[in-house]
């Protein structure tokens, strides 16, 4: 018949044989066990040998695959171009020359954000930190943004952040009557706020992050000087690396993501995952890419992805280090 080919008349044929055995079992009365046997031995020659070898090829052409991956992005991350030396970053000042073109002002209003739940043991330490960060007052606004379920953590933190308030910084404690969307979601009624509209860049830390007093001077350059860039990607330091086997497995796996696949993608795509702390975007790329989406729970990447889809270009620097505490339970 017109249209048929090899794997088709293996098929009738197998079907065929598998009847004829059927009928011998049957008109046999006696011996049916032998007749069965043989029936599953043909169908386990016609069918389950190739199948399971051309599963155990395609295992073998993704293992290729995995490999040939990993050896490009090692190679990648060895020869990696510093990313000062692909981009423009030098400082920013007041007496930037730049200014009355860029309508920065010298230094750009930043927002930072730190979505928090139930952080008893962290949220001073994340609230100094934000707080202590070298950028003039006047052009920083640290936004708590507060999910807690716990009625005694929440009045805590509003009186942490009352208590930077009176130190003359720009602290906003913001809370939600639900939690919807989780993090995706605080992110996104945070950015809602009418103080928002005038910030330039905005730099998320997870509660348990602390990020040092120069961070944002050694990051919002790539940003305000390179208007193709939407995010700048820090590296994570960890504080208990060796509490237990736990924390030395994650610090090892850690490692190579930023030192291999961040560093890699930088620097050969200008893309990669943002990690959902201690980056920070440019507020326009964000809106553009159509903002955070809290109907999923992995926020980080799926802005990521959008934004690059609309072309703009991320660098990781991993000469920055934002202190961070690995789980060991």
């Amino acid at each position: 018949m017109a249209g048929e080919g090899p794997a088709s008349s293996a098929a009738a044929g197998l079907l065929d044989g598998s009847l004829l055995l059927l009928r011998r079992w049957r008109a046999s009365g006696g011996g049916g066990e032998l007749l069965l046997r043989g029936a599953w031995d043909a169908v386990r020659a016609g069918a389950v040998a190739p199948a399971l070898a051309a599963a155990s090829g395609a295992c073998l052409a993704m293992s290729a695959a995995l490999l040939a991956e990993a050896v490009f992005m090692a190679a990648a991350s060895l020869a990696r171009r510093r990313p000062e030396r692909r981009y423009s970053a030098d400082p920013l000042g007041a007496c930037d020359g730049e200014d009355q073109e860029s309508g920065l002002l010298g230094y750009p209003m930043v927002l930072v954000q730190i979505p928090m739940y139930n952080e008893r043991e962290v949220y001073k330490l994340s609230i100094a930190a934000a707080c202590g960060l070298s950028w003039p007052s006047e052009r920083l606004i640290v936004q708590v943004l507060d999910d807690s379920t716990d009625p005694t953590v929440k009045d805590l933190v509003e009186l942490e952040c009352k208590f930077w308030a009176k130190k003359g910084k720009n602290v906003k404690y913001e809370v939600r009557n639900n939690r919807r969307g989780y993090k995706a979601g605080a992110l996104k009624e945070g950015m809602l706020h009418a103080y928002v509209q005038q910030c330039d860049f905005l730099a998320v830390f997870d509660a348990d992050f602390q990020p040092e007093a120069d961070f944002l001077i050694r990051t919002i350059p790539y940003l305000a000087r390179n208007p193709q860039i939407a995010l700048v990607q820090a590296r994570w330091e960890f504080v208990n690396p060796n509490e237990c086997l736990m924390t030395r497995i994650q610090k090892m796996t850690l490692d190579y993501h930023f030192k291999v696949e961040q560093e890699a993608g930088s620097s050969t795509f200008a893309f990669f995952g943002f990690n959902g702390t201690a980056g920070v975007w440019r507020i326009s790329a964000i809106k553009e890419a159509g903002g955070w989406d809290d109907r999923t729970t992995v926020e980080d990447m799926d802005l990521a992805v959008r934004a690059g889809l609309k072309g703009w270009k991320f660098v990781y620097v991993g000469d920055v280090k934002v202190k961070s505490e690995l789980p060991s339970s």
